[in-house]
């Protein structure tokens, strides 16, 4: 098997738009000492603003937020309910009471899942987390082995997991501003309701206590909606924010910035540029074939190659951008080909950015082929 690539059927090369120029991105992001910010508009699939996205830094409790997905994995697969009652270990109760940032959750008691997610998304509570993945897994040990599961399947190939809320561990939980957009889109895109129901709350009341959310965007942003903030001496002040305005979804992530100021001011610079200097541009729809693949032994000797999803490109105000487009895929691909099975990726490149890609999914199923098709086939082979 190898790498196959065709030109996408789509007229992209060569487009163009041109507006008055707009402000530079981001002034604060240039003039601020922040060793990482990443500003990615996820329905394009475009990085629009990047410094040092790769690099591998220490989440803090950032690292809550891929508890929450897990957690919200396990509810929607029906193996947690958010009813259901965890209880509060004495040993837990000891070694978290008042460690960090706490629900001071007292041994012996028991804690409602939804009360517990609240806790970490809200006020990001260390011993809320703890509590969490001892009851639904019954250990940190088992926990902590989902989220590295979890992020592998997210490709976070540079991302390690080793406690559930982020409490300094010599270096042993890290990850990098660009696996934490790809938590992020998992977050918002595959658990839509949960996201709307425990991420993004300014404050959260709990026992007569009122703990505020330090999230940067949380009730003045327009449009944001999380996600996650991340603070220790060692690791800086971070943010892995989003905000969705008009359909359009970016995410923006910071790491290592010296204060907490700082860390709002470029964030919200950053999202702000990034919906005032680039626009979104359709260019196909839901479904749309814009390619073809080859198969070998089926009932046809190719597949369409359609659209999982609406296709935007973020185009930059006051430029022409020029765009290629091709079609990825290892092959050729064997029958049987399932209809909707994702078979390819659409890559585009613009103005000589990094690549955005696209899944492709067969747009009608190949059957393995029989004794005439392979006749008919070997034939067509031979006038090729």
């Amino acid at each position: 098997m190898k790498a196959f690539a065709a030109t996408a059927l789509l007229v992209l090369a060569g487009t163009a738009v041109m507006a008055r120029d707009g402000p530079p991105l981001a002034p604060s992001a240039a003039n601020l000492p922040i060793p990482v910010a990443l500003l990615v508009d996820l329905g394009a699939g475009q990085t629009l603003f990047d410094r040092a996205g790769d690099k591998v830094f220490l989440p803090a409790s950032m690292t809550k937020a891929m508890t929450t997905l897990v957690a919200f994995d396990l509810i929607a697969n029906g193996k947690l309910r958010e009813d259901q009652l965890l209880p509060v270990r004495p040993d837990t109760a000891r070694v978290w009471s008042g460690k960090g940032t706490t629900l001071y959750l007292q041994p012996g008691t028991s804690v409602s899942v939804r009360d517990l997610l609240l806790g970490i998304t809200t006020a990001s509570a260390n011993d809320a987390a703890v509590v969490l993945a001892e009851g639904a897994t019954g250990s940190l040990e088992a926990w902590t082995a989902a989220m590295n599961a979890r992020a592998a399947a997210l490709g976070m190939t540079r991302s390690h997991f080793a406690t559930p809320n982020g409490w300094p561990d010599r270096g042993k939980t890290y990850t990098t501003a660009r696996d934490l957009v790809r938590l992020a889109q998992a977050l918002v895109t595959e658990h839509p309701g949960l996201h709307r129901r425990y991420i993004g709350h300014p404050v959260l009341v709990w026992n007569g206590a009122q703990f505020r959310n330090h999230d940067p965007f949380a009730g003045t942003v327009p449009g944001a909606d999380g996600i996650k903030t991340g603070h220790t001496a060692e690791a800086g002040y971070n943010f892995l924010g989003t905000v969705e305005r008009g359909g359009r979804r970016l995410v923006v992530v910071i790491a290592g910035a010296q204060s907490e100021a700082d860390r709002a001011a470029v964030a919200r610079d950053l999202i702000e540029s990034g919906y005032s200097n680039w626009r979104s541009q359709p260019v196909a729809k839901h479904g749309a074939v814009i390619g073809r693949a080859k198969v070998q032994a089926g009932s046809a000797r190719s597949v369409g190659l359609a659209l999982q999803r609406p296709l935007s490109v973020a185009l930059r105000t006051g430029a022409i951008a020029r765009m290629r487009s091709r079609i990825v895929y290892r092959g050729p691909l064997v029958a049987p080909v399932r209809k909707g099975a994702q078979v390819a990726e659409l890559e585009l490149l613009i103005d000589g950015g990094p690549p955005a890609r696209f899944p492709l999914v067969a747009s009608a199923n190949v059957h393995r082929a029989g004794p005439i098709d392979r006749l008919v086939n070997g034939l067509l082979g031979l006038v090729e």
